[in-house]
């Protein structure tokens, strides 16, 4: 299967969620970031004669929050003078920008570094792995940039260059509490032109005994309203058609500066111009709870996605509380049956993790039986890897031809189903971001998210297009063209200097959408 296209996290144990919505201090003192520079060892390459002209390959594994940090760097890069490359044979220093979510993923970050070294490449590491266990001894001896440093990615790869190891892995805080990380009005060099990925936050309140990345992400720390209306502004300015919202947890954004997710969600659709949409990241189902009314009627809005991803892990409340994930099976269940209910169609994306180590033949059951009774067009199973650090990589494991067994048995139920079926003749609208790897189609999406092919024409590159659907496979409808591109010309520089001229008068507006929305 897939992977999880984005994460949950572990909370450490200095920071004791005792109910939802409220964190405890923590009771320790934050050491400013320092700045390590060792001598690096001898290498074949000559030194640096002149920073900002050599060739940067930059490689990124995991979540869209990943994807997105990596197209800051290449834009900093960029911006700065030195040339991006997709080869990574000709490039003179490789960044890695690792996730730590799974084995696997670490597994091949390992071996690129193995490669890049043999390869004679200067290399820099960045991102989850090195973040979130400092001491591995494969990345010792190599520049680290921390996951709220890759705004200085530009002075880590000059010193690299010149055959120094810098290590910044440092949090950041403002007036005490942790910042989001790097500003999001930095350079950008996105690797899709059409799609603007925003992180409204890092970090997360969660404490899954199972999961690593809090290690490296932190507590939460979400970025400030006006900046991410800002950088969407400037995005769809640039050309971009699709917004996507990122983060660790998406559900639990502004709890910690007296806000919330529904909040800016009124405020972005308000700037969304005819033509693009907006897709909403992962959210655990603790926050969602709190604000079903709201998100269902956002789902709704014409230039949002009709699409949610909520974890569950497991069908079983034992299961959920031994992975300490803070809500019952009823609890999303209550979540998923509601969207439904509201929101006409809407796609529910969800996780399993199969074979936790207290996962009982009847936990296993159950877990069965809630896929069973939604049956997700969207179902990422994963089999559990312990993760060094982590709670329930103590526990003892259960052996691995049972967990194949289960995963096998899942993996089944959902390839026993026909997912896009009931889509086949219907006429729908979708928007086109992508060309398909076999070179001949092109790949859009329509109002639920769902993935549509139709035959290649450069000229539909970021147009919406009408289309009737004529077959469905399990991932994906097929369809034709029935109708010429709908041509927009948006621009935002209007809305832009009001917003950064009356932040007032901009707030009104965001208001006034909302009131109209909801008459209608």
């Amino acid at each position: 299967m897939d992977d999880v296209g984005d994460i949950e996290d572990l909370i450490s144990s200095v920071a004791d969620v005792a109910e939802i919505g409220r964190v405890k201090p923590r009771n320790i003192v934050s050491l400013r970031p320092k700045v390590k520079v060792k001598p690096r060892r001898q290498t074949d390459h000559p030194p640096s004669q002149i920073p900002g002209t050599q060739t940067i390959f930059i490689k990124t594994w995991g979540c869209s929050h990943n994807s997105s940090d990596g197209e800051y760097m290449a834009g900093l890069l960029s911006n700065y003078g030195y040339k991006i490359t997709e080869d990574k044979t000709i490039a003179d220093l490789w960044i890695l920008n690792s996730c730590t979510v799974k084995n696997p993923a670490e597994d091949h970050f390992r071996n690129e570094i193995s490669t890049g070294k043999k390869s004679g490449k200067f290399v820099v590491v960045a991102g989850c792995v090195p973040q979130g266990d400092q001491k591995s001894s494969f990345i010792q001896n190599l520049s680290v940039i921390g996951v709220q440093q890759i705004d200085r990615v530009v002075e880590v790869v000059e010193e690299t260059l010149k055959g120094h190891t810098i290590r910044l892995l440092g949090q950041k805080k403002i007036n005490g509490k942790k910042d989001g990380g790097a500003r999001l009005q930095l350079p950008k060099m996105r690797k899709n032109k059409l799609i603007e990925i925003i992180a409204i936050s890092t970090g997360c309140l969660n404490q899954c005994t199972y999961c690593k990345t809090k290690h490296a992400r932190g507590n939460l720390g979400s970025y400030p309203p006006d900046e991410i209306v800002q950088r969407a502004i400037e995005s769809f300015n640039e050309g971009a058609v699709e917004l996507w919202l990122t983060s660790e947890d998406t559900g639990a954004y502004g709890l910690d500066i007296q806000t919330n997710l529904p909040e800016l969600l009124w405020r972005l659709v308000a700037i969304i111009p005819e033509g693009c949409m907006m897709r909403i990241g992962m959210t655990n189902p603790p926050y969602i709870l709190n604000h079903l009314e709201e998100i269902a009627k956002i789902l709704s809005h014409p230039r949002v996605y009709a699409f949610l991803h909520v974890p569950v892990q497991s069908g079983s409340n034992q299961v959920l509380a031994d992975m300490k994930r803070e809500y019952s099976i009823e609890e999303f269940e209550t979540v998923v049956t509601f969207l439904r209910q509201r929101v006409p169609g809407v796609s529910i994306a969800t996780d399993i993790i199969c074979g936790f180590p207290t996962e009982t033949e009847e936990d296993f059951s159950e877990t069965m039986s809630v896929c069973e009774k939604y049956r997700f067009p969207s179902l990422f199973i994963n089999q559990f890897y312990p993760r060094k650090g982590t709670p329930a990589a103590r526990m003892p494991k259960i052996p691995t031809d049972m967990v194949k067994i289960r995963t096998k048995r899942l993996t089944e139920l959902f390839h026993s189903y026909t997912t896009y079926d009931h889509r086949i003749g219907e006429v729908q609208e979708i928007l086109i971001t992508e060309e398909a790897k076999n070179g001949i189609e092109l790949i859009g999406h329509n109002k639920y998210y769902e993935q549509v092919l139709v035959a290649k024409e450069p000229e539909l590159m970021g147009k919406c297009i009408k289309v009737i659907v004529k077959s469905a496979k399990k991932h994906c409808l097929i369809a034709e063209m029935v109708d010429k591109p709908r041509i927009f010309k948006h621009n935002l520089q209007k809305i832009n200097d009001m917003y950064s001229i009356w932040p007032v008068f901009a707030l009104l507006v965001c208001v006034l959408a909302r009131i109209l929305w909801l008459l209608v």
